[in-house]
């Protein structure tokens, strides 16, 4: 049998337990229980965020199902769940801490160190809201050709902080999304290859017109280029009245970002279709006058 000393000891709360309450100024009863709401609390808190992350996997799911590029998805994703996470974090742990003490200076000086720090990175917080309005609007994905901040290039990287384009010559550019202001997208949807071709004054204009139409139609029933073609194009007539040529319009609509190789098919064909049929193509022309200085005097 035990003695009742051995019995009073166990019975006795810890000593770290009573350095607590006495520094809180609760009892034991009182300090057990709101231990045990603080529990609940952080219990309820990792139950939102498994909530939060399954709702940021359909996000992510149903933005690649819908063709918005799995970049977009997953950027979409992490950033519901970061940010989510974060302020169910902050609002269980103050509530967690509200149980024992008084947070309203703690917040206040949370309050006064978060704007001054919202001063200093204003730029930043400019670049991370345009960077989610482009992924949440769609505005352009991977491998999309487009045109901004006066660049225009590939787009090979993309987060909410900045876009990584990379042009015609291989440079990469880093473009601050804050400093986007219009997004020409060159490959949504389709794209269009837009050939202007210079005839001689003297040469038969409706002729030439239906050449072109005739290279446009060889060129979507040839099997290795009709698959770039979307079935749309058309001979817009003439665009320019100009010095020593009339320039003609036409064009025809491709699959995305396959418009510069159609281009360079098409003026092919046109130049070597048009050496064939005898339809001239000026070009610039300069006559130089000799005079014989013996004649002069």
């Amino acid at each position: 049998m035990r003695s009742p000393t051995i019995l009073q000891s166990a019975a006795r709360p810890p000593r770290w337990l009573d350095r607590i309450t006495d520094w809180l100024g609760l009892g034991d009863r009182e300090v057990t229980g709101k231990l045990l709401q603080a529990l609940i609390i952080l219990v309820l808190a990792w139950g939102a965020i498994q909530v939060l992350r399954y709702f940021a996997r359909r996000v992510e799911r149903a933005a690649h199902r819908q063709g918005h590029g799995v970049n977009r998805g997953e950027t979409l994703a992490r950033l519901v769940q970061s940010v989510g996470a974060a302020l169910i974090g902050v609002a269980a742990a103050l509530m967690a801490l509200n149980l024992f003490f008084n947070i309203a200076p703690l917040i206040a000086t949370v309050g006064v160190a978060g704007l001054a720090a919202s001063f200093g990175a204003q730029s930043l917080v400019k670049d991370v809201i345009a960077g989610f309005f482009i992924l949440l609007e769609n505005q352009y994905q991977l491998g999309d050709n487009i045109r901004i901040a006066g660049v225009e290039g590939t787009v090979s990287h993309l987060t909410l902080r900045a876009t990584v384009l990379r042009d015609g010559a291989g440079v990469v550019h880093f473009i601050p999304n804050g400093q986007i202001s219009v997004v020409s997208n060159l490959t949504r949807t389709w794209s269009r290859a837009v050939v202007d071709v210079g005839v001689a004054y003297a040469a038969d204009l409706d002729r030439v017109m239906h050449v072109l139409r005739d290279i446009i139609a060889a060129l979507g029933n040839d099997r290795d280029w009709s698959p770039r073609l979307t079935g749309e194009s058309a001979v817009s007539g003439v665009q320019q009245l100009g010095e020593s040529a009339v320039t003609i319009r036409a064009w025809v609509n491709t699959q995305p970002g396959t418009q510069g190789d159609v281009k360079a098919e098409l003026l092919r064909r046109i130049k070597s279709t048009f050496e064939r049929e005898g339809i001239e193509m000026p070009y610039p022309q300069h006559v130089v006058h000799l005079m014989d200085e013996r004649a002069a005097k």
